[in-house]
């Protein structure tokens, strides 16, 4: 009976963990909304990636650096914190003028970075960019 008990126990706990990886597997990602005008991005090092590849109006969230670069007007680049204000998620689209966060729905405006809708009350804080051509690179 002794390992029986020990069996069942292993089961329950082999359980327990893979329903709490699985848990943490669904909340651990950024999540996109594939009809934005934004993407989620990782690229090595300072470079961010092309200006060309960041849509006038929108913009695109380079996560491996935690920025957000947007295009408010033609040839006008800004950066900000991907980390949201609120509680710390990483934000995931920019669409319709505003950066969005999926954690609790917090929307900061392209051009300055400012709280469009809470529950964040603190703007993004700027990040300082070079843009060389067609490349963007943190400062």
């Amino acid at each position: 009976m002794g390992d029986e008990l020990k069996s069942r126990r292993a089961v329950i706990a082999g359980v327990g963990a893979g329903g709490l990886t699985l848990a943490l597997a669904a909340c651990g990602g950024n999540n996109t909304d594939s009809g934005t005008s934004a993407t989620v991005a990782e690229a090595p090092g300072g470079g961010l990636g092309k200006a060309s590849e960041i849509p006038v109006g929108g913009g695109k969230v380079f996560a491996g650096q935690k920025v957000v670069v947007t295009q408010p007007k033609s040839g006008e680049f800004k950066a900000f914190t991907a980390v949201c204000t609120h509680q710390g998620c990483t934000v995931a689209t920019v669409a319709d003028g505003t950066i969005n966060c999926p954690c609790h729905g917090s929307k900061y405006n392209i051009a300055d970075g400012s709280v469009a809708k809470g529950p964040a009350n603190k703007p993004l804080a700027e990040k300082q960019i070079k843009v060389s051509g067609d490349e963007i690179a943190l400062a």
